[in-house]
């Protein structure tokens, strides 16, 4: 039997579009309503965008149940929080409830990572175990370990970025900037993980990079 017949399917690719199409949605429903209704309805944009954000989140969890037969549980967190944050933003006409919302899925996740790490049980094994096969134990608690201070720096770097910069200006980095730290951060830990074990298989793609980055949304 060909060895990719046992191998998990994890549409790493499709992971990371659900992933990152949703605030790409927000970025652009955003900028557009704001080009539509001029920079004097900010608010009205605002809220516009927040609206697109959180029926784009939808349509992603029923993308993922139906592509990949499954809804990761980053991804359901995700949606969770948007709905819930969006609809107080939407409700209060207030930018900052949707603004903290990504500071509040890096704390939840770190806090997640490192109580398991405390139990002895590395989380991102039973979360990832099927993008990283092959991984020893000592492996996956270094990994575990890595992402969680990596969590911690990214709720620590928004609420700096949402107090210091306009709304404009942390929408921009959040979506660009934010996502592209991630996708680096996965691909650098990499060589750690050969050395514990990590068996690629076939050369190293963004379907295995995809799978393993944070939650964007």
């Amino acid at each position: 039997m060909p060895g990719d017949a046992r191998k998990p399917a994890h549409g790493g690719n499709l992971s990371l579009a659900l992933d990152f199409g949703p605030l790409l949605v927000f970025f652009l429903s955003y900028k557009g309503a704001g080009w539509i209704w001029g920079s004097g309805n900010p608010i009205t944009a605002m809220m516009f965008g927040t609206a697109a954000f959180m029926a784009a989140i939808i349509v992603a969890v029923l993308i993922s149940k139906v592509k990949l037969g499954r809804v990761s549980p980053m991804l359901w967190l995700s949606a969770l929080l948007i709905l819930f944050f969006g609809g107080l933003t939407i409700y209060f006409r207030d930018q900052s409830f949707i603004q903290i919302k990504p500071t509040i899925i890096y704390s939840f996740f770190a806090l997640m990572l490192f109580a398991g790490l405390m139990r002895g049980k590395p989380l991102l094994k039973y979360l990832l175990q099927a993008a990283y096969d092959g991984l020893t134990e000592t492996g996956w608690r270094k990994l575990s370990r890595n992402w969680a201070f990596f969590f911690v720096a990214m709720a620590l770097a928004n609420e700096v970025m949402r107090r210091s910069m306009s709304f404009d200006s942390w929408l921009a980095v959040k979506v660009w900037g934010v996502t592209i730290v991630s996708v680096v951060f996965a691909a650098a830990n990499i060589p750690m993980l050969m050395r514990h074990g990590l068996n690629l298989g076939e050369k190293l793609d963004s379907e295995e990079i995809g799978e393993t980055t944070p939650p964007q949304g």
